[in-house]
């Protein structure tokens, strides 16, 4: 009897070590795993958008971390939903003409007469292709009303019925946001590029990213007009959200560098340069900044830090679509919507200027999640 105490406990011990490791394989999972964060307060603002009849339906996104952390669609919208996005295509825009920058097509100093001849001696020739993308070209931000509006079949057509027109302000002068200028820089891209602007997009943007859905043409129903550059762009949820994975990746998409971390970062730093900003821009009716440096190419700069290096970005549009990059928490959302529901004229409701408040919202709850982690 002696002799079997020992063999019991060696067994006994060998037993209770295997419950112990098979214990641990199965609940450490569960017990590493973290609680997503509680978007609610984002989705129920949203909720109430669509209840109030501005928008019959609306898709929301953000990421962190390269993994999806909320997406959900309201009312009547799908995630592959193809939507008219206006101003937010300015950074799509933007960034097609700076893959022609990284390959020495372009370059940001060139003035319009270098690609297009038309603008030989026109004080209009004094702007360069950096201000055209920065709203200080001194053009007229839109057509003037005695004018035609800007519905032609090429770039062409459009940059022909604009040529007449005179300088607002000189190049440099002012900040004043509008659309016609990127028509110019449109072809000039163009011509650079030896293919048409959607060629172009599709080729360095689109396909690449894997945007299947976005295009820029056609622009009405009617199709065939000519692409507007600052305000004609349709994407859907999940293929812009491509595009902002790959901006907030410095350029890289699934392992490829698509544009270059220079040109990235140059879309992203102060283009105004001093250029006078009226009061009350975008910027400072939405986050109450009063600094001027808050654009860069195709994009605003909402925030700046010390250094003046923008840590929220953004491409917002009057029809409520609103795209951002918030390095503050390492994220980037976007969301999708066009506003056509009765309330709006009743409210006076502005998707341009209610959609950037997703971003903070978004933000408060990433931080509120990791300090609650941290406290932990």
């Amino acid at each position: 009897m002696g002799n079997q105490t020992p063999l019991f406990s060696h067994h006994c011990r060998h037993f209770c070590l295997r419950v112990l490791v098979f214990g641990w394989l199965v609940l450490a999972p569960f017990a590493r795993a973290e609680s997503a964060p509680d978007f609610s307060v984002v989705t129920n603002l949203v909720q109430s958008w669509v209840d109030k009849n501005y928008y019959s339906g609306c898709g929301l996104l953000a990421a962190k971390d390269d993994q999806i952390i909320l997406e959900r669609c309201f009312g009547n919208f799908a995630p592959d939903q193809v939507v008219f996005i206006a101003s937010s295509g300015k950074w799509l825009a933007a960034a097609t003409i700076m893959t022609l920058v990284d390959e020495g097509k372009l370059s940001l100093e060139d003035h319009p007469s270098k690609w297009l001849p038309e603008f030989k001696n026109d004080p209009k020739d004094q702007a360069t292709l950096r201000q055209l993308l920065s709203h200080t070209s001194g053009y007229e931000p839109y057509q003037p009303a005695d004018k035609p509006v800007d519905r032609y079949q090429t770039l062409t057509e459009s940059v022909a019925h604009l040529l007449p027109l005179p300088l607002k302000f000189q190049p440099g002068e002012h900040f004043d946001y509008g659309g016609l200028a990127m028509q110019v820089a449109g072809r000039m891209a163009e011509v650079a590029g030896g293919k048409d602007w959607e060629t172009l997009f599709q080729a360095r943007i689109a396909h690449p990213l894997r945007m299947t859905n976005t295009h820029f043409i056609p622009v009405d129903a009617g199709g065939g007009h000519s692409p507007m550059l600052g305000g004609g762009a349709r994407s859907t949820l999940r293929d812009y959200a491509k595009f902002l994975k790959m901006i907030a990746s410095d350029g890289v998409f699934n392992g490829k560098q698509i544009l270059s971390e220079k040109s990235t970062r140059e879309m992203q730093s102060d283009q105004v340069r001093g250029a006078l900003v009226k009061a009350g821009e975008f910027v400072e009716r939405v986050r109450g900044a009063k600094h001027t440096s808050i654009y860069g190419l195709g994009e605003w700069r909402e925030e700046i830090n010390v250094q003046s290096q923008a840590v929220l970005i953004s491409s917002p549009s009057w029809a409520g679509a609103y795209p951002w990059i918030d390095r503050m928490c390492g994220a980037y959302g976007f969301f999708i919507a066009h506003v056509d529901g009765a309330g709006v004229g009743r409210d006076k409701f502005s998707g341009f200027y209610s959609s950037p408040v997703l971003a903070l919202m978004v933000r408060t709850v990433l931080l509120e999640k990791h300090d609650s982690k941290a406290k932990q």
